[in-house]
């Protein structure tokens, strides 16, 4: 090989042959080390110094294959999108522990650290970002996210570089351009018009519930009588419960406001059903939760592997929903398609419940907070105004038999 290099310093051509058999360079007619790498041919050094060329293809290889412009060797350090993402979520780790954020709002932010470490690459300095990098992320979120999502997803990204800003680990604010700004409501109401009605009939609705295994039933029907979603439901603690009256008292996990819903007799019988088969938990933190998978797991968890402080073996979150999963199967069994999940029964019962004409009722119920002066003074709703927005959704659901005469 020595004497292949000596030749093409000459002028010669004949090309040397790889240092090792694994070498994952070729050498190219141009005198340099070379690798095709996204459809572009890419030099990475002179004939003569192959392993200079290697440390160069090792680091720039996973920005050029994520299709970025590699950062230079020797540039001026700083805060990198490795160094930013894992301040910002050992901060909100801090948060969930204290219950001052949720776990799926954990779970999402640590999502969305994942994507700006993918496609700004890790070794990436916050400060070289400029909004024609912002406007790619965009670009990038928008092919495999609806209007909705797209929206969400960019706040969570303002909420990531904001940290960055109000902690001062930046010297200046983070410019994103025009073309990083969440889809308009008029995109937002064309996108709802487009995919239809979020929400289930009540035929279908029926047949769900007939479908469903022991659990899934009761979480269907906590879903379309309470307004709880999946992680309302997950996290659910059995002193919520109250069958013997047929009440449930559960502060929405999310916000911490209030909630008190009746509860109907199906519902009732579904969750004595469930705690009469509960499997024993397989952390003793669960062991107050009304739910359990056969495993002994809650429904909705988040599963962390790897080690945090070991580059070779980074600390890693996935991210499971075993109710929508479960709910999602019963739908391909019964063939019920579009574009709606578990969660559309929280929209069916603030769809169906504003049939009460109380409005009031269903937000507390639902656990939303209205930001008026009628809200703050408000300090309690009666039970009956509670009783008569579920009794609204349970006749639309299982409306009476015509009576039939002799």
């Amino acid at each position: 090989m020595k004497q292949s290099i000596e030749s093409a310093a000459n002028g010669k051509s004949t090309k040397p042959e790889k240092p090792t058999p694994d070498f994952p360079l070729f050498p190219h007619a141009t005198g340099r080390w070379a690798k095709k790498i996204c459809g572009h041919l890419v030099y990475f050094g002179p004939w003569r110094d192959p392993k200079g060329a290697l440390e160069k293809y090792k680091r720039e290889r996973e920005d050029l294959e994520a299709g970025r412009k590699p950062r230079p060797a020797g540039a001026q350090e700083g805060l990198t999108i490795k160094e930013l993402v894992n301040k910002f979520l050992t901060a909100k780790r801090h948060l969930t522990d204290t219950r001052e954020i949720t776990e799926c709002t954990f779970r999402d932010y640590h999502a969305t650290c994942g994507r700006l470490v993918d496609i700004f690459g890790r070794s990436r300095l916050v400060d070289d970002l400029t909004a024609a990098d912002f406007e790619h992320l965009r670009v990038k979120l928008a092919k495999v996210r609806g209007p909705v999502a797209l929206g969400n997803e960019i706040g969570r990204v303002r909420v990531v570089f904001k940290f960055a800003t109000d902690n001062r680990l930046v010297d200046r604010p983070i410019a994103y351009g025009q073309g990083f700004k969440k889809p308009t409501r008029k995109t937002l109401r064309k996108a709802r018009a487009e995919r239809g009605p979020r929400i289930f009939e009540a035929a279908e609705l029926t047949r769900i519930i007939d479908k469903a295994g022991v659990s899934l039933k009761a979480m269907v029907l906590l879903g379309i009588n309470a307004g709880l979603g999946q992680s309302d439901i997950s996290n659910l603690p059995l002193s919520a419960l109250d069958l013997d009256a047929g009440w449930i008292n559960y502060p929405r996990p999310k916000t911490g406001i209030d909630r008190r819903c009746p509860l109907w007799p199906e519902t009732i019988a579904a969750l004595r059903e469930v705690l009469a088969n509960r499997p024993k938990p397989s952390d003793p933190a669960d062991a107050a939760l009304v739910f359990i998978t056969k495993q002994g797991n809650r429904w909705v968890r988040t599963n962390k592997a790897g080690e945090p402080d070991n580059p070779d073996n980074p600390e890693k979150w996935t991210n499971i929903d075993s109710i929508s999963q479960e709910f999602r199967k019963v739908l391909a069994d019964l063939k019920i398609n579009g574009h709606r999940g578990f969660y559309c029964l929280r929209r069916g019962f603030e769809t169906q419940g504003g049939d009460s004409l109380d409005q009031v009722a269903v937000d507390f119920i639902m656990g939303h907070a209205r930001d008026d002066m009628a809200s703050l003074y408000r300090q309690r709703i009666s039970d009956e105004r509670l009783r008569k927005v579920t009794d609204c959704i349970h006749t639309w659901l299982y409306p009476p038999k015509p009576e039939t005469t002799s």
